[in-house]
């Protein structure tokens, strides 16, 4: 795909994190940014460094991401690009035991419901309306009509201990992909998935330092966490690469997660 400033674009989750860095990048190409977030002072914050629209949404409700796509539309016109970062996680075993009681308890559903609805569901919810807005563009001159980059976790492929739900939610983006990529094909959208490994977002940057260090010492190479700047790379190469389709990706400096 050919990116300038007649080319628009939706980021999910973009207000900071791989989403933000992802905005940048396509900024930097021309392209006019809309960052759909909960967190409505970094967004702004965002969308005034990019010059770009901010729209608070909620992945989680229908009439939130409908009301966002119509403020990004009515601002730069139907999007060609998507990029899903909304997401988050939670660590809960499927039953354990009490250490102080021996008590039995198991994973409460509504928590495991509320990562799938977010990073499964809230992920299909934008794709679906903006694939249905893509429909009604025009090709450009290579055939690329719309581009769409979903984000997993390698904890779609090697969860650790407490991680059923969001590895649940983050297989079921992978296992997707290439069924929507199928689904769209005859229209000229793409569709792709990044896996991204253990990356210095604000959601580690919590952590405390030593907990830090010995993750990026658990990377094979290299023995650092991953950057924003990075995952932002590869979804610009699956966005202008026409070639790029169905496809899921690890980003991860080759780490395969151990149990805990």
């Amino acid at each position: 795909m050919k990116l300038d400033s007649t080319v628009s674009a939706v980021v999910t989750g973009g207000a900071s994190g791989l989403g933000a860095a992802t905005a940048r990048a396509l900024a930097a190409k021309g392209v006019k940014v809309a960052i759909f977030d909960l967190q409505a002072d970094k967004g702004e914050a965002m969308a005034a460094e990019i010059g770009g629209v901010f729209c608070e949404c909620n992945v989680m409700d229908d009439a939130s991401v409908d009301a966002a796509f119509a403020k990004a539309r009515e601002a730069h016109g139907q999007e060609r690009i998507l990029v899903n970062c909304a997401g988050t996680g939670n660590a809960i075993k499927t039953a354990s035991r009490s250490k102080e009681d021996g008590s039995v308890k198991h994973f409460p559903i509504d928590a495991f419901n509320w990562i799938i609805q977010i990073n499964l569901v809230g992920t299909f919810r934008c794709l679906a309306k903006s694939a249905a807005g893509m429909l009604t563009l025009d090709p450009q001159q290579d055939g690329d009509r719309g581009v769409i980059i979903n984000t997993a976790s390698v904890a779609a492929e090697d969860g650790q201990i407490g991680q059923a739900a969001y590895s649940a939610s983050k297989a079921g983006v992978v296992g997707m992909t290439l069924p929507i990529a199928r689904d769209l094909s005859g229209e000229g959208v793409r569709v792709n998935t990044i896996l991204p490994g253990i990356f210095n977002t604000p959601l580690l940057a919590a952590a405390p330092q030593p907990v830090k260090d010995a993750l990026a010492a658990s990377v094979p190479f290299p023995k650092r966490l991953g950057d924003p700047t990075e995952y932002a790379h590869l979804a610009m190469t699956m966005i202008e690469n026409g070639y790029f389709n169905g496809e899921d990706v690890r980003l991860d400096g080759a780490i395969r997660m151990a149990p805990r």
